[in-house]
Formats: structure tokens, C-alpha cells, sequence
């Protein structure tokens, strides 16, 4: 290497997550940064993330409620299909109320642009970051953020499986039925929904 002129370089170790982005001018941004709705169901962000495991990459596709920072559905798959996204809408579609007008904010990612996605939320509005400018979905990749910081880094991940119950774990029994949020007037996004609940379930008495 030195006879060559080659010196040798530490690369960060890093993994694509979005891929062949689409960069076109017909994906709107809808949401426009406007992070805070007055109602669950107004509007959710998406976003794919990797985790490291001693058997490999698995990747975690999560949807957000952005009114209680909720995590209404989750994905993990052992590829970047775009099946890993249409099953994660499925799984919200079916846990949520689709009654009232709703926007999906992604980034361009290959998943987020195909044909399967577009079916998928086709009663949907489809909202979509500027090009290379991550601070558009901001609110769910501070999640992936915060999973990882808080409770993956801790472990030395041995494969699917023991990635799953990590995640399930930190999700479904702590994040959204535990920790607390500031957005949320310190509470947890279950308290902070159940709360809203209790506010419109008082007002349908006051009319009725």
C-alpha cells in the first residue's frame, strides 16, 4: 500500500434503507412540517430503519400518529420489500379509524413510490419530505432514533427472532403505553389518546 501511494480509511459501517428515490415534482408535500394535529387519524409518518443483529440487518418499518406520537403499527422483515410497508398499513388500517380525511407522510423511498403503496393508501393523501431533507419526517425518525439509543444499543441482538421480542418489548409495554411525552402534557400516547376520547365523548352528551 505504500509502494501504490494507499492509505487506510475507517468507514462507518452503514446500510441503505431507501432506495432508487424518487425524486419527482409529483409528490406533494402536504404536510408541510405541520407536526401537530387536533385529532388521532389526521395524519401519520412512516419511515423504515435498520437494526443490527449478529445474523444480519433487520429492517423496521413503524407508522406514527402524529397527534399522540403513537406507534399504531410495526413491521420487521429480513428485507427492504416493499411488502414490509403495504403490511404495515394493513396493520393500521385495521387497528385505526379511517372515517374522517387522513394524510401519510413518507420520504421517497422506493417503498413509499410503488404501486403496492399507492394501492394500499389509496384513500389516503400521500404526502412526501423534499428530496435529501430527512427534518420533513422528523417526528418518526427521532423514534428510530430513540428505540435504538434507549433500549437496542443495550443488547447484543442474535437474530430475528430476538430482535422481535426486543422491539415488541420496548413498543407495545413501554413506549406507547409508558413513557411520557412532552408533546403529550407528560403523558404516555395511550393516556394522551384516551384522554381526547373523554373529551369528545362529553361533548356528544353536551349536544345530544
Amino acid at each position: 500500500m505504500r509502494q501504490m501511494g494507499l492509505r487506510a480509511q475507517w468507514v462507518k459501517p452503514w446500510v441503505p434503507t431507501t432506495v432508487d428515490p424518487d425524486f419527482s415534482d409529483s409528490l406533494q408535500n402536504i404536510l408541510d412540517e405541520q407536526f401537530n394535529p387536533e385529532r388521532p387519524n389526521a395524519v401519520w409518518c412512516s419511515d423504515i430503519t435498520y437494526v443490527w443483529t449478529i445474523d444480519g440487518f433487520v429492517y423496521l418499518t413503524s407508522i406514527m400518529d402524529l397527534y399522540s406520537r403513537k406507534i399504531i403499527a410495526w413491521t420487521l422483515s429480513d428485507s427492504l420489500e416493499v411488502s414490509c410497508v403495504t403490511e404495515t398499513i394493513q396493520k393500521a388500517k385495521l387497528r385505526r379509524n379511517l372515517d374522517l380525511p387522513l394524510i401519510i407522510h413518507s420520504d421517497r423511498g422506493s417503498q413509499y413510490v410503488a404501486k403496492e403503496y399507492k394501492k394500499a393508501t389509496a384513500r389516503m393523501q400521500r404526502s412526501y419530505s423534499k428530496k435529501a431533507y430527512p427534518w420533513d419526517n422528523a417526528c418518526i425518525e427521532s423514534f428510530h432514533a430513540l428505540i435504538k439509543r434507549e433500549w437496542l444499543n443495550r443488547f447484543r441482538i442474535r437474530d430475528f427472532n430476538h430482535a422481535y421480542s426486543l422491539i415488541f418489548e420496548y413498543i407495545e409495554a413501554f413506549y406507547n403505553t409508558k413513557r411520557i411525552h412532552s408533546h403529550c402534557g407528560y403523558l404516555s400516547p395511550d393516556d394522551f389518546e384516551k384522554l381526547y376520547n373523554a373529551s369528545v365523548a362529553r361533548e356528544s352528551l353536551l349536544v345530544s
